[in-house]
């Protein structure tokens, strides 16, 4: 008798990473269904799924995790979940903060609700982010460091983060969390920073950097992040945390450098803008854990930020109408000069 195809629910799939993953996916499974659930706010774009629109092993459900009806209906038989459905923006979460917690905090319970009533599930993944450690000025966070995120974004990720472990804890539900460092590459939104500078760039505008571009951040390919939770489902522990990184960490200003010198321009191409309040000065992980279990990068910052140049060179029919409806603000410094 054939063995039934794997089914995964992803959510916020026509998002950065999301999108990403579902092309790795299906260059590393072939006999499985993968329903995708995305709201389609401002940085879900149905161009970055196009191309699996045709497939009879791919669905895509306008809707909201938020929606308790939808959610029931789509976990049916599921085997994997992989949340990626979020509010993502800092910036955005200062100004209005009110739908971050109810889609990152209030769209995870409604999923884990719906997975929990699944005997046929084997494994939830909740994808949180670094931020929710705050920052750090030395060494590099643990799993086990404390929490202490410092901007609304950041808290809401948080309050879905510990709720999916509570999830495993008194269910024993296959829960595995994810905390992944600041991740770039293809089908990014072109409001985040290499994005931004690089469609910028193009168009003749100078990049702003916030403040005076000293934060340092820890970049990771979105290949590597998408090679990362496709490992821990079936190699990661239920319960436990695993930070995701690839030990590439840069200044803003050094990182601003690299994409100019990949795009022949210098550094009058600079302006310096208004920093955004409360600005964490530096993330790191300590990612061994994941080492551990037999996970590696395989991307450097050079390598990837010349693969997301060249792409983004490459694509301005997927990128451009994106940026024409995005909050002008980004373009020249979202919080003023």
């Amino acid at each position: 008798m054939k063995e039934k195809k794997k089914i995964y629910l992803i959510t916020g799939a026509a998002g950065f990473i999301g999108s990403n993953f579902i092309q790795y996916l299906y260059k590393k499974e072939e006999d499985i269904e993968v329903r995708v659930l995305d709201k389609l706010t401002y940085s879900g774009n149905m161009e970055s799924l196009k191309e699996f629109k045709d497939r009879e092993d791919f669905s895509f459900t306008h809707g909201d995790i938020c929606d308790e009806v939808l959610v029931d209906e789509l976990m049916q038989d599921v085997n994997v979940v992989i949340n990626f459905a979020a509010e993502a923006a800092v910036d955005r979460s200062i100004e209005s903060s009110r739908s971050f917690l109810d889609t990152d905090i209030g769209g995870v319970y409604v999923l884990l609700e719906a997975a929990r009533k699944q005997k046929k599930l084997q494994r939830f993944i909740q994808v949180s982010t670094d931020e929710v450690y705050g920052q750090i000025m030395s060494g590099s966070f643990t799993e086990s460091s404390e929490l202490k995120p410092r901007n609304p974004y950041s808290a809401s990720k948080l309050g879905g983060d510990r709720l999916a472990y509570s999830y495993f804890a008194t269910y024993q539900m296959p829960v595995v969390i994810t905390r992944a460092a600041n991740t770039y590459g293809p089908m990014a939104y072109p409001e985040k920073v290499i994005p931004l500078f690089i469609t910028n760039l193009i168009d003749g505008l100078q990049v702003p950097i916030y403040g005076e571009g000293k934060q340092i951040r820890d970049w990771l390919h979105v290949s590597d992040h998408c090679s990362a939770i496709y490992h821990l489902i079936e190699n990661g522990e239920s319960g436990e945390v695993y930070n995701v990184a690839a030990d590439q960490e840069f200044t803003n200003i050094d990182l601003t450098h690299k994409i100019l010198a990949l795009m022949k321009r210098d550094n009058s191409w600079i302006t310096y803008v208004k920093d955004r309040p409360g600005h964490d000065f530096r993330y790191s992980l300590d990612c061994a854990k994941l080492k551990e279990i037999g996970w590696n990068s395989e991307y450097n910052l050079i390598k990837g930020l010349e693969e997301t140049v060249e792409w983004y060179q490459e694509n301005e029919d997927w990128w451009r109408p994106v940026k024409e409806k995005m909050d002008q603000r980004y373009i020249k410094g979202f919080w003023g000069k």
